[in-house]
């Protein structure tokens, strides 16, 4: 018996475990050597960048306090790694913007830097300065990469370094944990949040719009367009400097001020972080810092992003992955940002940055078109942020929709917390575009907003900034288009506004039911936003009239946004009143295309929908959990510019069945009016 035993212990060891991803999903199987190479790639890197754990990945991404202009107890040193150069000197309003020999740096021997030292009298806080830098064959000005201050000076447009050395910010909120039970993002803009028709402040957002997010009941908020970008109308994609919260909203302090304020308030701040591609520009960016194009950048065919007109990362470099990581521990430490959602993060896998291809299968994930050198990079980011701020959290923007992403790297993963559902907004918005109402069916429905990995938990929402943008449609205005400059007015509605008011919440309150995870909304559509996003540009006149917010409009007690408004606030609050909303399975009640109707629950919440536009039904029932049901939302209460047909007072009792008796279960009845939704407690 002992020698069997040896031989069935013997056999178990040859018999490899499947890694975690491939455990949770068999159909991976025939994948797992590939999402095995993957992980071993990024442990191979970790050991690497770490010396083999002598030191962590988080001492490794130290660059930004080694790189650029910083202040001594003996004066300054400044430093760039700017390896194809044959001199570097630093001009500005210290020295006249001529070079002298007081400012040039010398190569430090044997290495691609660049080093600066000055007494504390030859520069001081203000300063503007760029560096003149020369190579074989050519030389330009040019910001360093890793300056933390970066202004644009409103008559000549012209960007430039600022020395910044201010008193140390004060923070009143040292540590701050985010509540993410469920997680509620707030989608937003600094710059477009003001009702005026100019560029708004860090300062004005935190006074203005932040008491609005923690009113609406949004425990965080998803900062756009904070690192340096020189065309405003990019939205914040195009960066040029990486290090540099953008000027043109106020100062770094007012910045930190802001985050501070929001953790007071118990509001999580996240930042879109750009690491999938660079804006092109030389003389403000990364594109040519020293005569070398491919410095930051992969060569060859893979240089640039044509779709973007923009240049793409070489993350099989160490030194980009060093830059890259000191800017995701940067943010975090100086700022004290909770986290990320990674922007781009499908052009990064995929040598052809997604375009073009139709992820039918598994096989389609692990053809060899992927990029491992971003894959490793992606891992190692969510390996640093997590060692940096454990309570950080990370959202990957990717829609291809690559098995693992927001998977635990022990598990083969690449780490990320979240991966954003964008396959509901499509939905939402193929269903508005090409459906009659008649034929929205609830099966449909129901499976695409649960529609996620067992393994992964992800981002819902029913749209984001990009419907709002000029050319396309957010959907309050693929719902009633023009006619919300007519018939937005209490009392004036017609017949494609009634429409248009109920279906907006109900689509809301089906997205934000089934979540397993998080819910975003951009700033504005929760009230039904009118018009597109159109940036100030030289076709537009440069105006801001398109790049701002009018909370006027929710707030006139008079027209029909603040219906939409009091709504999202209200179906928000129903959520976070179930305990660990997130851990409750999404279990289906009931559905029946033909009369359009669907029923799930979450713990003691009960969701109805009647997607039908002229049916409504008296005594509908459905097998539900003994006991009694009241009402906590109503989509057609008339606070919310329903109708009112329910009595919402009413406390809803099961009815008995002897056939249900051992499933602990019995019929709930209910009123159903035409396109209305209805959420009640179980009590």
């Amino acid at each position: 018996m002992a020698d069997k035993k040896k031989l069935a212990d013997k056999a178990l060891k040859k018999t490899p475990q499947h890694i975690g991803i491939v455990k949770n999903d068999p159909y991976l199987e025939d994948y797992e050597d590939a999402i095995r190479g993957r992980h071993e790639h990024a442990l191979w890197k970790i050991s690497q960048l770490t010396q083999g754990g002598k030191k962590s990945l988080a001492d490794f991404a130290n660059g930004y306090n080694y790189y650029g202009l910083h202040k001594t107890s003996k004066g300054w040193v400044f430093r760039e790694w700017a390896p194809n150069a044959t001199s570097l000197c630093l001009v500005g309003d210290f020295n006249g913007w001529t070079e002298n020999s007081r400012f040039q740096a010398k190569r430090i021997e044997g290495t691609g830097d660049w080093e600066l030292k000055l007494s504390e009298k030859a520069i001081k806080h203000g300063d503007l300065y760029k560096m003149h830098v020369t190579w074989n064959g050519g030389a330009g000005e040019r910001i360093p990469a890793w300056a933390t201050r970066v202004v644009q000076d409103e008559q000549t447009k012209i960007f430039s370094a600022q020395v910044w050395n201010p008193e140390p910010y004060a923070w009143r909120k040292k540590k701050f944990t985010a509540k993410r039970d469920p997680l509620l993002i707030y989608e937003c803009h600094v710059g477009m949040g003001q009702d005026a028709e100019r560029v708004g402040t860090y300062t004005e957002f935190k006074e203005q719009v932040l008491p609005r997010v923690v009113k609406d009941g949004y425990n965080c908020i998803q900062v756009m367009a904070i690192q340096e970008h020189p065309y405003y109308g990019s939205f914040g994609y195009h960066v040029s400097s990486f290090f540099a919260p953008s000027s043109r909203f106020g100062t770094p302090e007012e910045l930190k001020g802001l985050i501070d304020a929001a953790h007071e308030a118990g509001v999580a701040v996240i930042m879109d972080i750009v690491h999938s591609h660079a804006v092109k520009n030389e003389v403000e960016g990364l594109g040519n810092l020293a005569g070398d194009p491919n410095q930051y950048f992969y060569p060859g065919d893979r240089h640039e992003h044509l779709a973007w007109d923009s240049l793409c990362f070489d993350y099989g470099k160490d030194e980009v992955i060093h830059f890259l990581l000191s800017n995701c521990k940067y943010w975090l430490e100086e700022f004290h940002f909770d986290g990320f959602r990674f922007d781009g993060v499908t052009s990064m896998l995929y040598y052809s940055h997604g375009l073009g291809e139709a992820f039918c299968n598994y096989g389609d994930y692990f053809n060899g078109h992927e990029d491992d050198n971003a894959i490793c990079y992606l891992t190692l980011a969510n390996k640093l942020i997590h060692e940096v701020n454990p309570r950080a959290f990370t959202i990957a923007e990717e829609v291809s929709g690559m098995p693992g992403l927001a998977a635990k790297f022990e598990d083969g993963g690449y780490g990320f917390d979240y991966r954003m559902a964008m396959n509901i907004p499509d939905f939402w918005i193929k269903t508005i575009k090409e459906l009659k109402d008649e034929d929205w069916k609830p099966s449909s429905i129901f499976w695409e907003v649960k529609n996620r990995r067992s393994d992964e938990k992800t981002i819902s929402y029913c749209e984001s900034h990009d419907q709002a943008l000029v050319g396309d449609k957010t959907i309050i205005f693929r719902l009633i288009d023009a006619d919300m400059y007519w018939h937005f007015k209490k009392g004036d509605e017609n017949g494609v506004v009634h429409r248009g008011i109920a279906l907006h919440k109900m689509i809301r309150l089906a997205t934000l039911g089934a979540i397993n995870g998080g819910y975003l909304n951009f700033m504005g559509n929760e009230f039904g936003h009118p018009e597109w996003i159109d940036f100030p540009r030289e076709g537009n006149g440069w105006s801001h009239k398109y790049a701002r917010r009018q909370w006027n409009l929710v707030d006139n007690m008079d027209l029909d946004y603040h219906y939409l408004g009091d709504f999202d606030r209200d179906m928000l609050a129903v959520v976070k009143s179930e305990k660990k909303f997130n851990s409750t399975p999404v279990t289906e009640i009931w559905h029946d295309d033909g009369d359009q109707v669907l029923a799930f629950m979450r713990g003691d919440l009960l969701f109805v929908f009647n997607f039908s536009p002229s049916r409504s039904f008296t005594d509908y029932g459905f097998l539900v959990p003994i006991g009694s049901y009241e009402v906590v939302l109503n989509t057609d209460n008339k606070a919310y510019g329903g109708n009112g047909f329910a009595d919402d007072t009413l406390t809803h009792l099961t009815n008995y069945d002897p056939l249900y008796v051992e499933q602990r279960k019995e019929w709930l009845k209910l009123y159903l009016p035409a396109r209305s939704a209805v959420v009640l407690r179980k009590i």
